[in-house]
């Protein structure tokens, strides 16, 4: 069955059953680029954000109680993931995302008819302009809408991080006494322990996750009851002044109303400071997969210093090879981190005079930015590094067949005659204690005293004769 809806453009028919309207549907027409919906958790946010309102337009008496009850029940409803099938829209849209508020603005009206006991359609009933879109703007609700998300996407993120610390360090712990090989520039350096590294990789995850913790607080200024340009034009002055309070209880988050409505109208500069972070994130993550996948190399013709779990079969081809795919696939989400920052950075710049038209670019990769990289790194914690196994004879080896000796002897014999004893043991094929004993210079006991791995690998370990 069908049903006919007007616009100042003319008549449209839609299928009785839905509940967006016709300019969901024009939307529907103009935008079908990308195949990527309107985030979820931007859905989720706006509805809120219109409960909000239609709670404070009852107090300030504009909206009658019963209609506005009918919206506030329809907008928890949504805001619960309710309705999600009648949120249609492409992420990538004109308009500001205009379509993206009149697409909610259409469904809780139509939802509110419902709940009153009537036919979808009849908007002399409920209204989604007059009544659900009441004292708002897209260019107030939307902005709202995405920072609450984000919000709700941050934190989460910030707990994987702490998540994965944990577990890095958990190894740190595990393989503490293991002795091995540093290296510089893929180069033989000096003593270390597995530990060590991991305590690195540790730390490095922990600064990501206090930043990502901290930049929350940059996103909880909010523009609501600034309507259209951030002069709250066709708002009452204590909705104008007390929406946020409402938005801030129903929500649970820190929200506050912007000092300066117009300035959180137009700048969307915040959200390029949190995609750097996650960016910064991803840049972490990228060199930790990577060093993975090095130490766990082979397993004969490689590094093989780390065992990583085995996951899966790794070749069509290669009977029993075993790929690092969970580093791996945390690598290509950190680059799609990277290249969604460019697109954030490009649609807060292209913001102009009192409107940035470009929020749903913005929307359309932050939202799916902080939620993959939250998902990639709790799998990369409990599915590959709690699983990591280290492998100290391999470790032991590498380390004993090196020149990392040759930095510890400098102090004894001098930067040149050290150097001239590496380049032998190389030309010679032999290690660095053998050349040392056949000239003289120490003693077994005394090279194994005073050139311990053990000591090298702690701080003021300079060894004197």
């Amino acid at each position: 069955m069908e049903r006919w809806e007007e616009d100042f453009l003319g008549r449209r028919q839609l299928p009785k059953s839905v509940y967006y309207g016709i300019h969901t549907l024009r939307a529907s027409e103009n935008f079908a680029v990308s195949r990527q919906r309107v985030h979820p958790e931007l859905i989720k946010g706006l509805a809120v954000v219109k409960q909000a309102a239609a709670e404070m337009n009852m107090k300030t008496g504009y909206l009658e109680k019963r209609i506005g009850d009918a919206i506030c029940q329809a907008a928890s409803e949504v805001a619960q993931g309710e309705l999600a099938e009648q949120f249609i829209l492409d992420a990538l849209q004109g308009g500001a995302g205009t379509s993206t508020n009149m697409n909610m603005n259409e469904v809780l009206a139509n939802r509110a008819i419902e709940i009153l006991g009537g036919e979808k359609g009849d908007y002399a009933l409920v209204h989604p302009l007059d009544h659900v879109n009441l004292s708002q703007s897209t260019n107030d609700v939307y902005p709202t809408a995405l920072r609450i998300a984000a919000i709700r996407l941050l934190l989460p993120l910030a707990q994987a991080c702490a998540d994965l610390q944990g577990s890095l360090q958990k190894k740190e712990a595990e393989f503490a006494g293991i002795l091995k090989l540093g290296r510089t520039e893929m180069q033989d350096a000096v003593p270390i322990t597995l530990g060590q590294e991991f305590s690195a990789w540790a730390e490095a995850i922990s600064r990501d996750r206090w930043r990502l913790y901290k930049v929350e607080e940059r996103l909880r200024k909010v523009n609501l009851g600034g309507t259209a340009v951030g002069t709250g034009i066709n708002a009452d002055r204590r909705y104008v002044f007390g929406v946020v309070e409402r938005l801030r209880a129903l929500t649970g988050l820190g929200l506050a109303k912007d000092e300066n409505l117009m300035d959180g109208t137009q700048n969307a500069d915040v959200f390029v400071e949190v995609a750097g972070l996650i960016k910064a994130c991803a840049a972490t993550l990228i060199k930790l997969c990577g060093d993975l996948r090095l130490l766990s190399s082979g397993p004969r013709g490689g590094f093989g210093e780390i065992k990583l779990p085995q996951l899966q079969a790794g070749s069509s081809i290669m009977p029993g090879k075993v790929n690092p795919v969970l580093p791996e696939m945390v690598t290509q989400v950190a680059y799609q981190v990277m290249a969604q920052d460019l697109a954030i950075t490009l649609a807060v710049q292209g913001g102009q005079l009192e409107l940035n038209a470009f929020l749903p670019l913005l929307s359309a990769n932050l939202l799916p930015a902080l939620e993959s990289l939250a998902l990639a790194i709790k799998q990369l914690a409990f599915s590959c590094i709690d699983g990591i196994e280290a492998a100290p004879d391999v470790c032991r080896r590498h380390l004993e067949s090196s020149m990392a000796l040759a930095t510890a002897l400098a102090p004894l014999v001098g930067y040149d005659r050290a150097a001239e004893l590496a380049k032998r043991a190389l030309a010679e094929g032999k290690n660095i204690k053998d050349v040392i004993l056949q000239e003289k210079l120490l003693t077994d006991s005394e090279i194994s005293s005073l050139l311990r791995p053990e000591v090298l690998t702690r701080p003021g370990s300079v060894v004197k004769k």
